[in-house]
């Protein structure tokens, strides 16, 4: 019987996505969360909580591969210093973690944070697998109806996004953590770059609202690297297929002009 695979994160976005590929390829799939949860057909849950390391030694017992999903605003460097030290612990053989897109290029608090988790990935000592994706298009549908909750929308003058589909990326992520240890792998972004503005207008458009629009300059070295396209794919990139007008048509909330 295969060993069952750590996935932290495993009932987020992508991870939703990634524990049945994982299933589907015959692999117990062993979830870590922070409150437990109703175990399925070869899913368990197992409590363990990131940022203080506490009980992570018990969540990978007989473990020899994980997939390291969870992420938030903030922490997620602690996070990863305490499992990989534990992932060591524990002999693990494969550490795959999912960064961002410009991690090391973006001067921004949450950036470095991503970066040094990245880091403390590498050198953990454990043969380990990182994947730089863009943004998925859950993200990016969530971060656009926060922006348009008041009447006046704050426009970004120079931001570029590049919306990926969270199926493509859980697909890509099995594939690595069913693969051997490979390093920093190509970034993985979505079909077509988009101005914030255009994904504004696509928005708006899809859900029937009307807003007035205030550009903004993002000030500093941040707002030099988002013009400058510091947070896009690196050349080289794998592209996904799914487009964000495809996503949006399905999933934006439709309704009357408001």
């Amino acid at each position: 019987m295969n060993a069952p695979i750590l996935v932290t994160g495993g009932t987020g976005t992508i991870g939703r996505h990634v524990v049945p590929l994982l299933r589907a390829a015959g692999h117990p799939v062993r979830v870590l969360t922070r409150r437990g949860g109703l175990p399925g057909d070869g899913v368990t849950h197992v409590t363990a909580d990131l940022l203080t390391g506490a009980d992570l030694d018990r969540a990978l017992r007989g473990v020899s591969t994980v997939l390291h999903l969870a992420g938030g605003a903030k922490g997620d460097d602690r996070a990863a210093a305490n499992l990989t030290r534990a992932a060591r612990r524990a002999a693990v053989t494969h550490l795959v973690h999912i960064s961002v897109t410009g991690a090391d290029r973006v001067p921004l608090a949450w950036t470095r944070s991503k970066l040094d988790a990245e880091r403390a990935v590498a050198d953990s000592g454990v043969p380990w697998t990182v994947l730089r994706a863009a943004q998925v298009h859950d993200l990016v549908l969530s971060m656009l109806a926060a922006m348009t909750r008041l009447p006046v929308v704050p426009v970004p003058g120079g931001l570029r996004l590049q919306p990926v589909d969270a199926a493509e990326v859980a697909a890509r992520l099995a594939e690595l953590t069913l693969g051997a240890p490979a390093g920093l792998v190509p970034d993985l972004a979505g079909p077509d770059t988009y101005g914030i503005g255009d994904l504004l207008t696509g928005y708006l458009a899809a859900t029937g609202k009307r807003r007035a629009r205030l550009p903004v300059r993002i000030p500093g070295r941040a707002g030099r690297a988002y013009r400058d396209g510091a947070n896009l794919a690196r050349p080289g990139a794998a592209r996904g297929v799914r487009t964000w007008a495809g996503f949006l048509a399905e999933r934006a909330p439709s309704g009357r002009a408001a």
